[in-house]
């Protein structure tokens, strides 16, 4: 019989403990798969958030590093400037990113640091109880916003790619959603992108995934992820939004 998938063998044995229809499993498939391709497995360190991909070190078969919620990026620039010949990334939700993390992301990528940021966004904390975020959408009924989210007492949601994309440091911005079969394709490329460039130029890049969150939602795996492509897109446009070295294709 013809095989058709294999694990990649960047991705250990242990199975994922995320809930069904989350997309932080496929995620980690994509960095595994890319980690695989480019040879990097032994030359690779990852820094993992507070958040649901707390335990990223149980699943990824490369060095990796836990940071204090929403510092990442500071471990990640240290890490690279101490041992410049490492593929460093960082891996990091919507609550740990754009919340608390907010100053080290945008200074980060204000510096240039030669790293790549995989950026989760569900538009909710995940594995605090659900409440309200940076990226939760108007409306939105989380534990904190019962009622929705009302943006002239709460705030409007934060879209980071546009935001980073105003930084002079950065070198690659792109916003990919975990959907479709397509989609799914399109984040791999961007990430494989992301790790090129970083270790063939010496480039800040930043990728936002667009992700489901059933549980928080109140949804079924279906539901939640239909709703990323009907309202999550809507709100946060798919696509490249610099690129300023190109030279490596899609």
């Amino acid at each position: 019989m013809k095989t058709i998938y294999k694990k990649p063998e960047s991705i250990s044995d242990k199975p994922f403990h995320y809930c069904p229809g989350c997309g932080h499993g496929v995620v980690h498939r994509l960095i595994g798969e890319v980690i695989d391709e480019l040879g990097e497995e032994k030359n690779t360190i990852a820094v993992v958030p507070v958040g649901c991909a707390v335990m990223g070190y149980d699943y990824l078969k490369c060095d990796v590093l836990e940071a204090a919620h929403g510092r990442a990026p500071a471990v990640a620039t240290g890490v690279k400037r101490c041992l410049p010949d490492r593929l460093v990334f960082s891996y990091q939700g919507d609550g740990d990113l754009a919340a608390i993390g907010t100053a080290e992301t945008i200074h980060a990528a204000a510096r240039g640091e030669n790293i790549t940021v995989i950026f989760i966004n569900n538009t909710i904390y995940g594995m605090t109880g659900g409440q309200m975020a940076p990226t939760t959408l108007c409306g939105q009924v989380t534990q904190t916003s019962p009622c929705g989210r009302d943006p002239y007492t709460q705030g409007f949601p934060l879209r980071m790619c546009e935001i980073l994309s105003q930084v002079d440091g950065v070198s690659y911005i792109e916003r990919c959603a975990i959907d479709t079969v397509q989609h799914i394709n399109a984040a791999k490329k961007a990430i494989k992108k992301a790790f090129i460039y970083q270790r063939e130029h010496g480039a800040y890049s930043f990728i936002e995934l667009l992700c489901a969150c059933p549980t928080n939602w109140g949804m079924t795996p279906a539901q939640a992820i239909e709703r990323v492509g009907r309202e999550m897109s809507e709100y946060f446009p798919l696509g490249v939004y610099i690129d300023k070295i190109g030279s490596c294709g899609r």
